[in-house]
């Protein structure tokens, strides 16, 4: 019960890994705190997580949808331990694409422009709106989800990987400039995952996927919940500015 009476925020908390992670602090005394655009879902999960949990339908890309979240709970709570940044889409789709020497599909800029909204502004924008709160209490820990492919790139995921990247950029300044409020900002770079979404892809492919991870499973969203679980801890209370890889030892595009 390490986390006993911590609040702690987990933002696309509805399913896959970011289910596990408000599971997984739940487990130890936290009051979990989850928000997601699935209301349907949310409210499954929230049943899971305990007469302390609550649950909020917020759009990560809306300053004002996410501010309203953090006075609410703010309100009820008087404090904010734990921030997982985890909510992220996935839009893919090939810079360009020719066959036979004509253009024939490129990602579109509906699709760039959404996954930078939801998996880099909305990173953004959650952070900056727990911030001040962290401060004034003394302290406290951001987790933000980037990705492996945010570390080696992938084929056909151009805007995903921006994201990912920028999350690891933003991180990195983050740590330097609250590091003297003792907020500690640290990212999870989470390899194949066997999330809803990943064990609904065929079979073929999720061998394929093994194959390519050194450890030859596919990670568990547990197995992800527990890094940030790690990180948010006593026991790294001096890790800060770093990205923890649990990909099984994969280095994608080889």
């Amino acid at each position: 019960m390490q986390f006993k009476d911590n609040v702690v925020l987990v933002t696309g908390g509805a399913a896959g890994i970011g289910k596990a992670t408000a599971l997984r602090f739940a487990e130890e005394g936290a009051k979990v705190v989850i928000c997601d655009v699935d209301e349907t879902t949310g409210h499954d999960t929230l049943k899971l997580l305990g007469s302390q949990a609550s649950f909020h339908k917020v759009n990560v890309t809306s300053r004002q949808d996410v501010q309203k979240w953090i006075d609410i709970v703010m309100e009820s709570h008087g404090r904010i331990d734990v921030l997982v940044n985890n909510a992220g889409i996935l839009r893919d789709g090939q810079l360009v694409k020719f066959k036979e020497g004509q253009l024939v599909g490129q990602m579109s800029e509906a699709d760039f422009d959404l996954v930078i909204a939801v998996n880099l502004k909305g990173v953004f924008n959650c952070t900056q709106a727990v911030v001040p709160a962290m401060i004034k209490q003394g302290g406290g820990a951001i987790l933000n989800a980037t990705s492996v492919v945010g570390l080696d790139g992938n084929f056909g995921q151009t805007n995903y990987v921006a994201t990912k990247s920028g999350v690891i950029g933003m991180t990195k300044v983050w740590a330097r400039e609250l590091g003297r409020y003792n907020i500690r900002v640290n990212a999870v770079a989470p390899g194949f995952t066997a999330t809803e979404m990943v064990k609904a892809m065929p079979e073929k492919v999720l061998d394929g996927m093994k194959a390519r991870t050194p450890l030859g499973r596919l990670g568990e969203p547990r197995d992800i919940a527990n890094a940030y679980l790690f990180l948010a801890s006593a026991e790294a209370s001096f890790i800060t500015g770093t990205v923890l890889r649990v990909d099984g030892g994969i280095v994608v595009g080889t």
